[in-house]
Order: C-alpha cells, then sequence, then structure tokens
C-alpha cells in the first residue's frame, strides 16, 4: 500500500528507491542527476533540503516546502525530470554503460508491470513518507540518514561520504546546500540543542 503525505508543508521523511532496489547510483554520474535536479527545485519549487543521503540503490531525505503545491508535486516533478535524465545518459550520452540492455529491460519491464503509458519506470511508486513531528524523530532520522553510508561499511566517518548532507551538519561545505534542522552532531551522534525550525 502506498502511503501518501499528510501534511504537504510539514517536514518529512521520505526515501527514493530504484525499482528491484537497482544500484543505480554507484556511478557518480547518476547522483550528479539527482544533485542537479535538488538545486533546481530548491531554486525554482521552493524546496527546502534539511538533509540527504544517496546510497547506491534509494534516497533518504528529508524535505519541507511551502510552496502552495505541496511537497507531492515537486516529488512528481523530480521523479518525472530524474528518470528522464537517467535514461537520456543510458541510451543517447554513454552508450558504453556496461549494463545499458539490462538497465533498460528492467526499467520497461516495471513500467510493463505498472500497465505505465510510459515505456520505462526507474522509481518505485511509494515514498515511504514519514512525517517529523517532535524533535526526538528528527534527531532519529537525520541519524539514520547520516550514517547510513557508515552502517554499508562505504565510510569510516559520517560526514567522509560525499553524497550526503553529514558534512553540512558538522560545519563543512557539501554538494549541496540544505537547509539545517536546529540539531549538533557531537560524539554521541546528532543531538537535539533547541527546537526544530
Amino acid at each position: 500500500m502506498t502511503r501518501k503525505i499528510l501534511d504537504q508543508n510539514g517536514i518529512n521523511f521520505l526515501t527514493f528507491t530504484i525499482v528491484d532496489w537497482i544500484d543505480l547510483f554507484t556511478r557518480s554520474v547518476y547522483c550528479d542527476i539527482v544533485i542537479d535536479s535538488l538545486k533546481y527545485c530548491q531554486k525554482e519549487k521552493e524546496l527546502k533540503v534539511h538533509a540527504f543521503v544517496i546510497m547506491p540503490s534509494h534516497i533518504h531525505l528529508i524535505l519541507s516546502t511551502q510552496n502552495s503545491k505541496g511537497l507531492s508535486a515537486i516529488i512528481k516533478d523530480f521523479k518525472s525530470f530524474t528518470s528522464k535524465q537517467f535514461l537520456k545518459y543510458i541510451k543517447d550520452i554513454n552508450q558504453s554503460e556496461s549494463r545499458r540492455k539490462w538497465l533498460l529491460r528492467q526499467f520497461t519491464f516495471h513500467a510493463n508491470m505498472d500497465n505505465r503509458k510510459n515505456q520505462h519506470k526507474i522509481w518505485q511508486t511509494n515514498n515511504h513518507p514519514i512525517d517529523l513531528y517532535t524533535p526526538k524523530v528528527v534527531r532519529q532520522k537525520l541519524g539514520y540518514i547520516h550514517n547510513n553510508p557508515v552502517t554499508a561499511k562505504i565510510v569510516r566517518q559520517a560526514e567522509d561520504y560525499i553524497y550526503s548532507s553529514a558534512v553540512n551538519y558538522v560545519g563543512g561545505e557539501g554538494v549541496l546546500d540544505v537547509d539545517i534542522l536546529d540539531v549538533i552532531y557531537n560524539d554521541v551522534g546528532f543531538v537535539n540543542v533547541g527546537r526544530v525550525k
């Protein structure tokens, strides 16, 4: 069952997953497409990215917006645009993509399974939204997001992972500007030091 975002202008934890958990984001070009699209949504659609991590097959984010169309509309546009960019790269730009035929076959299969009008389906439908309504829940989700690459043994320290906002939360500059929630990082993890903004 697909869960819906209940508060379209609230702070939400979301997960965007590639169909069949395909590890598309092991290549930086696909990660860069995601980052560029998030930057565009920040600038043009009033999207606030509070935290994110791009893992090999999925993305965890904490997002909000004041846009009257709501978060669901922005996510729909984001997924549609990134899907087109991924396909453009796979089909047209990089004909030497080693998994080209297999990726296209998988994406076509999933489009057919869903009886979609499009020829390809790249993102799973469900975004698994969780409304972040207390500082405790925000703290837990921030820690979960930023420690994902550590748990997966990709890096030793969360802030060393390039495609994450962990570095932003320790005063560094990441690949994407984020709207920091009112927390700090210390030796025991992310802790709340005041109200969530």
